[in-house]
């Protein structure tokens, strides 16, 4: 069974917020328009382009294992994601913004970073020092 922990469509809505630091990343910052999570994140540009306006389903998950086809085979769930990332989960906070709580996660995948911050019921599933997989694909 795959365990899912956060599957969402965000909205880039800026690239390079700081300035373009490095050649083959940029630091998107995307937002749910469903469930308000904002997110940063370091994606390498030289393998995966995005742009400003661009609609990601990103999704994270301990697992790629998915369904199993009619032929007995295991289908790996990166095959319906353009961009995979494997990484661990190294720092959760807590934050009040506006009177509301929000819980940050973040996530190092060998130097890229993300970093999600949600509801706390939307993040309650997530732990430090978990492994998790990013998978994204444009819609």
């Amino acid at each position: 069974m795959i365990d899912i922990y956060f599957d969402d469509v965000m909205k880039v809505e800026q690239l390079d917020p700081d300035g373009k630091k490095f050649d083959k990343v940029s630091r998107i910052v995307a937002k749910s328009e469903k469930s308000g999570a904002e997110m940063l994140l370091d994606v390498n540009t030289s393998i995966y382009q995005i742009l400003v306006g661009d609609k990601l389903r990103m999704a994270l998950t301990t697992s790629l294992n998915g369904s199993i086809d009619s032929e007995g085979n295991q289908i790996s769930l990166a095959d319906k994601f353009e961009y995979v990332m494997h990484g661990l989960l190294y720092k959760m906070s807590d934050e009040i913004s506006g009177g509301q709580a929000k819980v940050l996660v973040y996530i190092s995948f060998g130097g890229l970073q993300l970093m999600l911050k949600g509801d706390p019921i939307l993040m309650g599933k997530f732990k430090v020092d978990q492994n998790l997989f990013l998978l994204i694909r444009k819609i």
